[in-house]
């Protein structure tokens, strides 16, 4: 009786503070992701007051976030989105890939962390932040704008390369050989690719079969078919978060629609309580002596973030005003790097990959929205400091006044 009141108390408490932590990032405008982490450096491992009772179902509650954070990304895409993205838009998520990812994997090998550790590295420093960025993007009032579909496409591939990426990392974190990882591999392509199938052919079936008018019925189904599916993913080696993503894009229509309605709130809750489980398991003693790598991965891979989108968004014809918003909108890294480096946490391959991931996913949530704001201003600047200054040539006074400056 007594352990149940510790840890009623305990987990009430969490969810008191990341509710009032969340409420003190949006009167900032910022994203609650660098708080939700700083809470868990604070009261685990090392911290100011390390807690008992509730964190087994604290880990719990992480996982269930993870996988909620991949289902609500699949309800926001359709498989025929995806399929276009991946025809059309391919050439920028390969040139995304190797500028992103190759810094991380050659970060990790500098520092003799080995093959594996440069793997997950290079996934943590390749993938945006797609909720962070969402956010900004709407903060800023940039929906419409002619570059938000390349920003938009660039992440969906980020998205649908994790489909790959994830089984292949838990694959190498298991120590499984060629053949096993090989098979793994095949196993979660296979199922994808059928997933995909099914969406594109029978989705309007699967989505009439989820389907209820009663709400209450809609979110038991969804949410029990999605930790079904992810618990069978996880149990063949390919990842509970593969699964849920794939339930996602199963799903379309009204029952998406209603099904991301009814998630969200458990979505936000369960990944606050991941973030937190996360800064659980890193002592912030192991912080400092990682912070200099980790400024030094955040400003290079921020410089190639940015080098990214003005590539992709020049290669869809956008202006250059518009290329130097989607470089800056991509660099916030956030949730996916933090569930990336959360599979090799627990594998416990390298203990100084978690701490540099903390770091650098801190870093980078709260330099993204200020890139996302201020790098084509400053790239303008600096333009207009190289081109000379020539004299105006005599005419006559304009005194209409000038139209608004539209968006390119």
């Amino acid at each position: 009786m007594h352990s149940t009141a510790i840890f009623l108390i305990e987990f009430g408490a969490i969810i008191l503070g990341l509710g009032l932590l969340g409420r003190l990032a949006a009167r900032f405008q910022l994203s609650p992701i660098p708080l939700y982490l700083l809470a868990g450096l604070a009261f685990g491992q090392g911290g100011i007051l390390p807690l008992g009772t509730s964190e087994e179902f604290v880990a719990i509650g992480a996982e269930i976030g993870v996988v909620l954070l991949l289902l609500m990304l699949g309800l926001e895409y359709t498989a025929s989105d995806l399929v276009s993205n991946l025809k059309t838009q391919y050439p920028a998520g390969l040139v995304d890939a190797a500028l992103n990812a190759l810094p991380g994997a050659a970060a990790a090998l500098l520092m003799g962390w080995g093959p594996v550790a440069a793997v997950v590295l290079a996934g943590v420093t390749w993938i945006s932040s797609s909720g962070v960025i969402a956010k900004v993007m709407n903060d800023l009032g940039r929906v419409g704008n002619r570059e938000t579909p390349v920003i938009l496409s660039i992440l969906v591939l980020e998205d649908l390369a994790m489909a790959v990426y994830l089984p292949i990392v838990t694959a190498l974190l298991a120590g499984v050989g060629l053949a096993s990882g090989s098979v793994t591999l095949a196993i979660a392509l296979s199922v994808a690719g059928l997933v995909l199938f099914l969406a594109v052919r029978y989705g309007r079936l699967i989505s009439r079969f989820v389907s209820s008018d009663d709400p209450e019925k809609l979110l038991l189904v969804v949410l029990g078919l999605t930790l079904l599916v992810a618990g069978i993913a996880q149990q063949l080696q390919v990842s509970a978060a593969v699964g849920a993503f794939l339930v996602g894009i199963a799903l379309s229509g009204e029952v998406a629609e209603g099904a991301h309605n009814l998630l969200a709130p458990l979505r936000d809750l369960f990944a606050a309580v991941f973030f937190v489980f996360f800064g659980l398991h890193t002592d912030p003693s192991s912080i400092p002596p990682v912070l200099l790598p980790a400024l030094a991965l955040a400003v290079v891979t921020a410089a190639t973030k940015i080098a990214t989108g003005y590539w992709a968004a020049k290669r869809a014809g956008v202006g250059v005003k518009g290329r130097w918003r989607t470089g800056g909108t991509l660099v916030a890294r956030g949730e996916f790097s933090i569930v990336i480096a959360g599979l090799a946490v627990t594998a416990g391959i390298e203990p100084d990959l978690g701490p540099l991931a903390t770091a650098y996913v801190l870093i980078l949530v709260i330099l993204g929205p200020l890139t996302a704001r201020y790098t084509q201003p400053i790239a303008a600047r600096l333009a207009a400091r190289r081109t000379p200054a020539t004299a105006p040539q005599a005419g006559p006074v304009n005194t209409e006044p000038e139209k608004a400056e539209v968006r390119d």
